[in-house]
């Protein structure tokens, strides 16, 4: 298995520095504009790199998890709708239809659907007729807050990679943990062409690589709560700073009267860094505030109770909410660099 992994490593870096070359020549790359802050362009096939690669990926490690192959295979698709966004700059609408069909395939025709929300001693929060459109509802609003942290290099690939260690510290399962590494790989290894070490040719992950992140995500946690294997309140806090972010921005915009799908600077990395200045000081404190509060939300778990750990998750929520609410900008000056 380690020389299956070290294998699999190198070739990811591969064909990443190979996408990265092709992507150039092909002119598929980000523009500057006055939301962006890369000075020149960039290549914006990050996203569907990975989704390559997670193919490749069936085919070298054997999972024996039918379900698991489904979830990364029909990824492919949504990364396709991401890459066609990233090209061709689709109506928020458009692409919102087009992610509708993979999520609808494997919710309604594959049976992934989360049928309750955990059990809390003295009552269990079943969804009954409900399940199959709050999953839809749910699946859909993630996959796409994925896409609110997609702004600034590195934040989006830190904050996926700390769910991913959550994620692993939860699963008992080491068939399972082994699928979480070859999530982590290639997301790991496109951070240094993300930030181009080693002079490295430089990418993004596009909208194409937070949707397929989202997506991904999305569906491992129900696989997961089907399966009993993790209380959903402990997957909630999994992804609590995507949750609490996607939220409360679109409660914020509502409330000033704003186009929830319009794109803006006032999403949380953006607010972080008119603060801090720095790229590496706005990842770190969003990388390890998920990892904080989930923390909090496990300890009041394992000590006290689920009940305790599903109070504490809407009160941090309402915490989050005033703090955003009070240092959130119309419209944040970010220096270009």
């Amino acid at each position: 298995m380690n020389l299956s992994i070290i294998s699999y490593s190198i070739l990811s870096f591969v064909i990443l520095f190979l996408f990265s070359k092709f992507s150039y020549k092909l002119n598929l790359t980000d523009k500057k504009s006055e939301r962006k802050i890369h000075y020149k362009p960039t290549a914006f096939t990050g996203g569907i790199t990975i989704s390559f690669i997670l193919l490749i990926k069936l085919l070298i490690f054997e999972v024996h998890d039918k379900n698991l192959n489904l979830i990364l295979s029909t990824a492919f698709l949504i990364s396709i709708v991401g890459l066609v966004d990233d090209r061709y700059k689709i109506n928020p609408s458009s692409k919102l239809s087009l992610q509708i069909l993979p999520i609808f395939y494997l919710v309604v025709f594959e049976n992934f659907i989360l049928q309750n929300l955990g059990n809390y001693n003295y009552f269990t929060l079943d969804l009954g007729t409900f399940a199959i459109p709050f999953t839809l509802i749910c699946s859909l609003f993630l996959i796409n807050s994925f896409n609110y942290f997609d702004g600034m290099d590195g934040t989006l690939g830190f904050s996926s990679i700390s769910v991913l260690f959550i994620l692993y510290f939860l699963v008992p399962d080491q068939r399972i943990q082994i699928f979480l590494i070859t999530l982590y790989i290639p997301v790991a290894i496109f951070l240094f062409f993300n930030f181009s070490i080693f002079k490295l040719p430089k990418l993004f992950l596009g909208d194409c690589g937070s949707l397929l992140l989202g997506f991904i995500i999305s569906f491992f946690l129900i696989y997961l709560a089907n399966r009993s294997l993790v209380h959903p309140i402990l997957l909630a806090w999994s992804i609590v700073i995507f949750v609490y972010e996607f939220l409360s921005i679109n409660i914020i915009r509502i409330k000033n009267k704003k186009d929830p799908f319009e794109a803006g600077l006032d999403h949380l990395h953006h607010v972080l860094f008119s603060y801090s200045k720095s790229i590496f000081l706005t990842n770190s404190f969003i990388f390890f505030i998920n990892i904080i509060l989930f923390t909090i939300g496990y300890l009041s778990f394992l000590f006290i109770g689920p009940l305790s750990s599903f109070i504490l998750f809407i009160f941090f929520f309402i915490i989050f909410l005033i703090t955003r609410n009070k240092y959130s900008k119309n419209k944040i000056n970010i220096k270009t660099i």
